[in-house]
């Protein structure tokens, strides 16, 4: 179960922008998009999830440790700016728990035979396909 993080909004920046793209006569005229930005190390986060979250490799994450997240899909600038808290917020819980450490198991004894009877039926099956002596 992941927890939910919440992120004051002090600690991003939004910016409005223009968006890209084709949108007919009002796009060069009025700044719909949004940029987000997040300064992870700044943030009051765990350092558990910083870690994590600095460890992702998503493009979305910069070298200096910022989150940056482009919202562009609606037509209103409230709505983009939801859009990308929103997808801060899931970016964010994704990488709140941590995950299982993983143990190490060995194959078990029926499933060592099996690999190595398959092994042998296909090594039969490609000696059979040899040139056919007359």
């Amino acid at each position: 179960m992941a927890r939910r993080i919440e992120i004051p909004p002090g600690e991003y920046t939004v910016t409005a922008i223009r968006a890209q793209g084709a949108g007919g006569q009002n796009v060069n005229k009025v700044s719909n998009a949004v940029h987000l930005r997040f300064d992870v190390q700044a943030s009051s986060l765990p350092e558990d999830v910083k870690a994590r979250l600095l460890a992702l490799s998503d493009r979305r994450i910069g070298a200096d440790g910022a989150i940056v997240i482009k919202a562009q899909g609606e037509r209103s600038l409230e709505r983009n700016r939801a859009a990308a808290i929103e997808r801060l917020a899931a970016l964010v819980t994704r990488v709140a728990v941590p995950p299982r450490p993983r143990r190490a198991t060995r194959p078990t004894r029926a499933a060592r035979e099996r690999r190595l009877e398959a092994k042998q039926r296909r090594g039969t099956v490609k000696a059979l396909r040899g040139r056919v002596s007359a």
